[in-house]
């Protein structure tokens, strides 16, 4: 179940029958701290998100021997495959940063992902590339602040793949 930073705290000091202490209050503080930030960093991919994505290809995978004949991203139908994983990917990410907390992307995408793209075959390091260059792209447009909070999501699922 998805949550955000303040129930990720509140559900911490809970389970422990605890009010929240110092370090529970500082990380609401950061997060309450960098709201706007964040808020705007995500109108900022919403609207640019094929943008993004179309860049990230371009930047990552789109010359390489995957796109020519024989490669995983050969045909239209695979290559349309690659671009709605890195539209999900993105979105999640987004999602992410907005909750401040990554435990949506492991219940909604990474959750047995890398067993599936192993078992169909779908290139993982190609995959890791592309989602490195979305970090890039993305923070090109939202800024150095915003990029390096969206690079923990993006690193994430990264890690998660790897």
């Amino acid at each position: 179940m998805m949550q955000d930073a303040i129930t990720s705290v509140i559900n911490a000091a809970d389970v422990q029958g605890k009010y929240l202490d110092d370090t529970s209050v500082e990380k609401l503080k950061g997060y309450f701290k960098t709201g706007e930030l964040r808020v705007r960093a995500a109108a900022t991919i919403a609207a640019n998100a094929a943008t993004i994505i179309k860049e990230s290809v371009a930047k990552s995978l789109l010359y390489s021997d995957i796109t020519r004949p024989g490669g995983n991203m050969y045909t239209t139908r695979r290559y349309a495959a690659c671009i709605r994983d890195l539209d999900y990917y993105l979105r999640y990410a987004t999602y992410g940063m907005l909750a401040g907390d990554p435990s949506i992307l492991d219940e909604r995408v990474l959750n047995g992902l890398k067993e599936t793209y192993n078992s169909l075959g779908v290139p993982i390091g190609a995959t890791i590339q592309s989602i490195q260059a979305m970090k890039e792209v993305t923070a090109s447009l939202v800024g150095p602040e915003a990029g390096r909070e969206m690079g923990l999501y993006f690193d994430y699922i990264s890690s998660g793949l790897s």
